[in-house]
């Protein structure tokens, strides 16, 4: 039994709170959303700290069960709710490919993402100053290895990260790729194989995807492509 409905605290500039609300959309999980806008600093209120003392979104509320990061929401909704299996497989050796991602994931993808994001938009954002193109340049670099070792690891042949149908591995990582967009860099444009899964994923997510990312795409739409 589900229980009633989830509430999440999410704000759109944060790549893993995309990603949830994707799959809550997507899966029509019933759900209620309170936006905290971490540019204002609600994130660091006392409310929201007795909340998550971490002071980090997204935050999972369900039946009185509080629940923080995406990895393990992602996975406990796939577990609680009527979700389509290949999601969070229950064949053990399926779902450890997808473990296997998601464990990879935060020291890799996410954080040569942020390494990214932070150094050519949030910086210059909260600094008044150019970014340091030295900096950016090693963030770019480490990054685009990150992004060889997606395609040569988890990719391979096969149509997405963890094998034929998409998973949470899928949508964490698609998030976080499409973060650079929001200072008009598409970091995929040297990775074909890597812009077609981007492709199959967007297309498996339709409209929750699009929805999700639209502050992001106008935010990189007012950037010169790089």
């Amino acid at each position: 039994m589900a229980g009633g409905p989830v509430k999440v605290y999410l704000d759109f500039l944060s790549q893993p709170c995309r990603a949830l609300y994707i799959f809550l959309k997507h899966n029509k999980i019933p759900h209620t959303v309170q936006l905290v806008a971490l540019r204002k600093g609600e994130h660091k209120s006392p409310d929201f700290t007795r909340l998550n003392p971490m002071q980090r979104v997204p935050v999972m509320e369900h039946d009185k069960f509080v629940l923080t990061e995406s990895d393990a929401i992602l996975k406990y909704l796939a577990n609680t709710y009527d979700v389509a299996e290949h999601w969070y497989p229950r064949d053990p050796k399926r779902r450890a490919r997808v473990d296997e991602y998601t464990a990879w994931h935060h020291a890799n993808t996410r954080l040569n993402v942020v390494k990214v994001f932070m150094t050519e938009v949030l910086l210059p954002m909260m600094t008044g100053q150019p970014a340091e193109q030295k900096k950016l340049e090693q963030a770019l670099q480490e990054l685009d290895q990150t992004l060889k070792k997606m395609e040569e690891m988890f990719l391979k042949r096969q149509a997405f990260l963890c094998g034929d149908d998409i998973t949470i591995a899928d949508l964490l990582a698609v998030c976080e790729v499409m973060q650079p967009l929001g200072a008009g860099r598409d970091v995929l444009k040297n990775h074909e194989q890597l812009q077609n899964w981007k492709s199959r994923v967007q297309s498996a997510l339709g409209e929750p995807f699009n929805e999700a990312h639209s502050f992001l795409f106008k935010l990189g739409a007012k950037k010169p492509k790089l």
